[in-house]
């Protein structure tokens, strides 16, 4: 098991979520819980980000039609969604003692303070497996100083050699 928390990091595109996804898939299913986020697309355009937990429940994050929330470029975000989806999945997580996924910690979910408190309550257990932002952000910049984070860069070039260097990681 991991004696440090895994956080992947890189500019958008270069395929976190896509390297996460390729190594939860080589672990045995009823070890690990968490959530991912996802593009909502419509007619080939980006409209939001929707949130899907491990254990299949399914929420917003952000979208274009939303009302209310706060602002992220053109997307409001649905902290409700947040706080009712990701939070409990995260917190069952970690108080089952399995693999904590997070995908990913990021401008749009530390609007929610529930999330930002329970993100630091799963980082004490040693069991994170996630993705991090590379903004400046004080959260950000907190989470990724800490001694129990290994912060792995993916880039074009190694991101197919990450998720079998986590994997070895995990299986040590």
């Amino acid at each position: 098991m991991m004696r440090k928390n895994v956080l992947l990091t890189s500019k958008p595109g270069i395929g976190k979520t896509t390297a996460l996804r390729s190594i939860v898939d080589n672990l045995d299913p009823n070890t690990i819980a968490g959530f991912w986020s996802q593009e909502i697309r419509e007619e080939g355009r980006r409209v939001g980000f929707e949130i899907e937990t491990i254990s299949g429940k399914v929420g917003t994050l952000a979208h274009v039609n939303l009302k209310t929330g706060p602002k992220v470029s053109k997307y409001r975000v649905n902290i409700d969604d947040i706080d009712s989806v990701m939070v409990p999945e995260m917190k069952m997580a970690r108080e089952s003692g399995r693999l904590i996924i997070i995908d990913e910690i990021a401008k749009m979910e530390l609007f929610s303070e529930n999330f930002k408190d329970e993100v630091l309550r799963c980082l004490d257990t040693k069991r994170v497996l996630g993705a991090i932002q590379e903004r400046k952000h004080p959260f950000l910049v907190e989470v990724r100083s800490r001694e129990d984070v290994e912060l792995l860069k993916l880039t074009v070039k190694n991101r197919n050699q990450i998720p079998l260097y986590v994997l070895e990681l995990l299986n040590t």
